[in-house]
């Protein structure tokens, strides 16, 4: 169940960067470091089911739109700060200050300032869902030898996948010290929402297929634009969704979409206009619940080389995939999907639009591609009770 603060006024970003403004004292809790939106969302199970058991929790982040996510999701149930710089006077204050009894570093947050300064206050470390990308792994294997030192203080790492751990070998830290255990990002539960509701709203007919293209980035809006008109020609009726990854680009967007000649509404309309062809999400937080109700879902970010966004958001909603090629920061759980039938991945522009074409004309395809993605999430089911069984033995000096 989505979680909601009291009040979701945002510190002053600056103040906390330079620990000018700092978090209240919290003794004994477990304090949990997430850089942005997308190691937010992936801790947000291990943080309800950490609160639940009883702990005490701080989380930090790094972005404006990481705190905006941790604040309406994490708000009710943990403290929220941004990080302050990694110099070590800044660290060390902030430990000092907050007195963790446990600090859990999602992804690949390694700042060694503030590994150091857990060590010099005896606060154990636990790198959860690590993850050692394509892109940094060259740079961390060239510098191995600092980062041996660096990551010294850390006690265990939950790495995502073997490849993970065995970069984290390469990097120097002792394979005792690691546990593959999968991805924290298969823990995400089902929006709690009333999907006929959101329905009724975005299509008050109830009945025109929907086409979700969830997370795109800048060329990828125009590039995927220029297909909507083929996707009409073979489903008139056909309601594209498409949903920015960063709002400073809503008006943006929706200047793209007019120059196209077709007739779209905002979410953020008073009267979501029942002809239009295509509706804009210019609001934060929405995009989850949209694929409980999408026919069709699209991840970008993998039209161009981004890398790609969580495929797991759709398939916890019995949704598989469609993507571009570029699929690198999900790629294990992207050939997972792959295997299991939930994803379909095309090498270009061409393979997409038409990947598309055959799925609106051939709808058993659709169904199988969907009903796959949900059977695949049925088997992955079990990563948050290992990941809790790993760090419980450094839970025990935590309270709330």
């Amino acid at each position: 169940m989505q979680s909601h603060s009291p009040s979701l006024q945002p510190p002053n970003k600056w103040r906390q960067h330079f620990v000018l403004d700092m978090p209240k004292p919290k003794p004994a809790c477990v304090w949990i470091h997430a850089c942005s939106v997308g190691e937010v969302a992936s801790i947000i199970p291990l943080a309800q089911q950490l609160h639940a058991l009883g702990h005490s929790l701080h989380v930090t982040v790094i972005t404006r739109t990481g705190m905006q996510h941790a604040q309406r999701q994490l708000g009710a149930i943990a403290s929220i700060s941004y990080l302050p710089w990694d110099l070590p006077t800044f660290m060390q204050r902030f430990v000092n200050t907050l007195k963790p009894a446990l600090l859990l570093l999602a992804e690949t947050e390694f700042w060694p300032g503030m590994l150091k300064a857990c060590q010099n206050k005896n606060v154990p470390i636990i790198g959860i869902n690590t993850r050692i990308s394509d892109r940094s792994f060259p740079k961390y294997h060239a510098s191995r030898y600092f980062w041996r030192r660096w990551l010294a203080p850390v006690n265990m790492f939950l790495p995502q996948s073997s490849l993970d751990a065995e970069r984290l070998i390469a990097m120097g830290v002792s394979c005792n010290k690691i546990q593959v255990v999968g991805n924290l990002k298969y823990a995400i539960q089902a929006p709690n929402i009333d999907s006929n509701v959101l329905r009724e709203k975005l299509d008050s007919t109830l009945k025109r297929p929907i086409l979700l293209l969830a997370s795109t980035h800048d060329d990828e809006e125009k590039r995927l634009l220029s297909m909507i008109p083929q996707w009409h020609c073979l489903q008139p009726d056909l309601l594209t969704i498409i949903v920015p990854r960063h709002p400073e680009r809503f008006n943006h967007v929706a200047e793209l979409i007019g120059n196209q000649g077709l007739q779209y509404s905002r979410w953020s309309d008073a009267q979501i206009n029942k002809n239009a062809q295509i509706i804009l999400i210019d609001g934060m937080g929405i995009l989850q619940s949209l694929y409980s109700i999408a026919d069709i879902a699209v991840i970008a970010g993998s039209l161009a080389d981004i890398g790609g966004h969580n495929p797991i958001e759709a398939a916890i909603c019995g949704r598989g995939v469609v993507t571009g090629p570029y699929i690198q920061n999900f790629r294990d759980i992207m050939n997972d999907m792959r295997t299991a039938g939930a994803a379909i991945v095309n090498n270009s522009d061409q393979e997409l639009e038409a990947a598309i074409a055959r799925l609106l004309q051939h709808p058993h395809e659709l169904r199988q591609l969907n009903g796959q993605a949900a059977l695949f999430m049925q088997d992955k089911s079990q990563v948050l009770p290992k990941i809790l069984q790993a760090i419980k033995p450094l839970l025990a000096n935590t309270c709330d």
